[in-house]
């Protein structure tokens, strides 16, 4: 028996309770406790202090994996996790962020008291001066000349409601948020492919897979509670086949392990189609019953050009590789393909995903267990914020905005007085920003929820630049992050683990997070402020919630794909995964079982032909330059580096060189080098290993001081407005040694 709740008493914790827990940690008169070994710290067995104990089930706020936990609460502090052993996700076992998922909650600088600026510095105000002022500024500009970020952070209550002020407080259609930089290209790509931009099977089910074939995820340290998965598979005789530019913890485990130039996954992807219909490895049944358009496919990846011979100069990946990899997954019984950043952060993130699409359709593995095209989100509620409609283009439930029908459902659903938003798609985070710098004229004001933008967008020496052409910004967040820097009115929100609520992990299963502190000073709930503020401006009755659970069950009603998800059962073991169309359904483990969601049902191929990236490498900048996480990280560091078992593993940039480079350039192991790209330049300490290939180059992205982001280029797809995070040019010299 494992209750969301233990029941809260006064006790004196002796050595046998905390037998088989590790006390990693203790302030004055609290314990922290974890799975492990017990340490005494001082304290004697039966000398320990009386204290109240908890424990409260949440789920992590990293990844998208959405792994359970329970956080131990000592005298009404969180002071440590422990494990919840009845998640179908995790099954109680954590990677190294979520076990010390707790150590930043309680950190000293948190944002206690709304700030307001007052020249070059900021004054502590309280809330009624804070929204007065944000009140009369948000009056004074046309809804065109503002613009909203909402936040992948928090939960599906607060997106809804920020879109919901958006749209009909604001009355701007420009609403994003940063699944515009991580899938918007899966979102987009899918969608074209099978009418819905969602992963299509479950993370449990990866264990049913004969064959999993990964490209662009390091997923065993991006996503590690997957790379278990992938174990388990294995064990049951699955075939594991790894592509990806560096040979990554993941690639270790890999039985066929395939290194590619960055950017190169359209005609590698080709190359593999080319190779299955030549030996007639396809799925014609299901090609014939399923699908349309496949004849343009097909003469597309029958080109010389993809040719596996003619793919290795593109590609790098010997033609024995290319044509292993295609008959692997291709004769297996079932095959499902993982994929994350490193196959949509380019210029052609959207035809990477199509192609992604069309290998499985061309082989029949949609719609059944262990198959499945599988896009791993890198953020804890990133199709949650998506669901919830903070997208330029739809509403909730990705009903679109330039529908008529649905434009008038919200304005009556929502109950605003005369239209709300501009029936047009507004500007994406990444246009934002571009506009800001060259046409500031048209956005004049921004409201930040949970977004820092001048860590995550790509050149940020712009970025900077742009922000401060805004003539009034607000930015509400846990910390004062680097973007906070700019703002003009900064309000202190309340993390995970001080609020109830939902969040959508990347299988589409609906979880709760739960309280169990309260907030540090007078720190708030995302959702509260904005109804407070909505009051402010008058629109109290649009905004009656006293509760998450009043929240949902709105959405419920408004989202179809959460029509029949009670607030109940969100608080189960394992959610729910939408859709769940009405009451009683037990949710969608599988998509795509019967028909797509296409009009007619059918999939459709999309014949894509490979393009080069935007900046290649060439005699001024002559080393590829790619970005990503390491396992100990996440995202742009403003949590994990206030943990510090996670710090005390990694806590500084550094860029990786080939073995064989460096030789060539001189440069030894953790010698400061200087990395210049065409818009930037940083210095940091180099790694030189032989896990990338010779000519790339590596830069984890979780560093402000040395933000990788600084040489990134703001190229982006023309269709899903994604920046290419993945592919650039720079030159390295060396500086000094140590």
């Amino acid at each position: 028996m494992n209750p969301v709740y233990q029941k809260v008493q006064k006790v004196l914790i002796p050595s046998e309770i905390l037998r088989g827990h590790h006390l990693c940690g203790s302030t004055k008169n609290h314990l922290v406790l974890q799975e492990g070994h017990y340490h005494s710290y001082g304290y004697e067995d039966n000398h320990l202090p009386e204290m109240e104990y908890k424990q409260v089930t949440t789920t992590c706020p990293y990844c998208g994996t959405g792994c359970s936990l329970n956080l131990v609460v000592t005298d009404n502090v969180i002071s440590g996790t422990a494990p919840h052993y009845r998640s179908p996700v995790n099954e109680g076992k954590l990677c190294p962020k979520g076990t010390y998922s707790w150590q930043f909650i309680n950190s000293r600088d948190r944002l206690k008291k709304p700030l307001i600026r007052k020249g070059d510095v900021f004054i502590e105000s309280d809330y009624a001066d804070a929204y007065a002022l944000i009140a009369e500024q948000f009056r004074y500009y046309r809804p065109d000349e503002i613009a909203v970020l909402s936040s992948a952070r928090c939960t599906n209550e607060e997106n809804y409601i920020m879109g919901k002020f958006a749209r009909g407080v604001l009355r701007t259609r420009h609403i994003d948020h940063c699944a515009r930089l991580c899938h918007s290209s899966t979102i987009a790509g899918l969608s074209m492919c099978f009418g819905n931009g969602a992963m299509t099977n479950s993370i449990p089910d990866i264990t049913e897979s004969g064959c999993i074939f990964c490209l662009g995820s390091n997923t065993f340290e991006q996503h590690p509670l997957v790379g278990r998965r992938i174990i388990q598979a294995q064990k049951k005789g699955a075939t594991f086949i790894y592509a990806d530019p560096r040979y990554t913890p993941t690639a270790r485990q890999a039985d066929l392990s395939i290194q590619f130039y960055s950017g190169g996954d359209v005609a590698l992807l080709n190359c593999m189609m080319g190779e299955i219909i030549r030996n007639e490895w396809t799925d014609a049944d299901f090609i014939r019953d399923h699908t349309r358009d496949y004849e343009n496919l097909r003469k597309v990846v029958l080109q010389r050009r993809y040719l596996p011979e003619n793919v290795r100069k593109t590609t790098g990946v010997p033609a024995e590789q290319l044509k292993a990899a295609a008959q692997l997954y291709s004769t297996a019984k079932t095959a499902t393909i993982l994929y994350s950043m490193g196959v949509t952060q380019h210029t052609v993130g959207v035809d990477n995903v199509k192609s992604v699409a069309n290998l499985a359709m061309l082989t029949g593995n949609i719609g059944k267990p262990g198959s499945g095209v599988n896009a791993l989100r890198g953020q804890n509620n990133v199709q949650g914020a998506c669901d919830m409609g903070c997208l330029p283009n739809v509403f909730p439930g990705y009903q679109k905005v330039t529908d008529g029908r649905v434009h008038k459902f919200f304005s009556d659903s929502w109950g605003f007085p005369g239209p709300i938003s501009d029936p047009r798609p507004g500007y994406e985070i990444t246009t934002m920003f571009r506009l800001l710098l060259d046409r500031p004229w048209e956005i004049k004001c921004m409201y930040l929820m949970g977004e820092n933008p001048l860590v995550s967008e790509p050149d940020l020496n712009s970025v900077e630049d742009a922000i401060q052409n805004l003539e009034f910004l607000v930015v509400q967040d846990i910390f004062f992050t680097e973007t906070c820097r700019y703002a003009d009115v900064v309000l202190p929100a309340a993390c995970y683990a001080e609020k109830n609520g939902t969040q959508t992990n990347t299988e589409r299963r609906v979880q709760r997070i739960r309280k169990a502190q309260e907030p540090p000073g007078e720190a708030k709930p995302d959702w509260q402020i904005i109804c407070e503020l909505a009051d402010i401006m008058g629109y109290g009755d649009q905004f009656p919630y006293q509760s998450e659970e009043e929240i949902f069950q709105e959405i419920s009603s408004t989202v179809p794909q959460y029509a029949g998800i009670t607030w109940n059962q969100t608080g189960q073991p394992g959610g729910v995964q939408w859709p769940c169309p009405e009451r009683g359904h037990p949710g969608t483990p599988i998509l795509y079982t019967d028909r797509f969601e296409t009009p007619d049902g059918r999939g459709i191929f999309h014949a894509v032909e490979y393009k080069a990236p935007h900046e290649m490498p060439d005699e001024s900048y002559p080393f590829l330059f790619t970005t990503g996480r390491i396992i100990w990280h996440w995202q742009t560091g403003t949590m994990t580096r206030r943990s510090k078992n996670l710090t005390d593993e990694v806590n500084e940039a550094y860029i990786e060189l080939n073995a064989d480079d460096a030789r060539e350039m001189g440069i030894r192991e953790g010698e400061i080098v200087r990395i210049t790209s065409r818009r930037g330049e940083l210095t940091c300490p180099a790694r030189v290993v032989k896990n990338i290939m010779k000519g790339v180059t590596f830069m984890p992205f979780h560093f402000a001081e040395c933000a990788a982001n600084r040489l990134t280029s703001d190229a982006y797809d023309p269709v899903a407005k994604i920046p290419e995070y993945k592919v650039c040019a720079v030159r390295v010299e060396r500086i000094r040694g140590d």
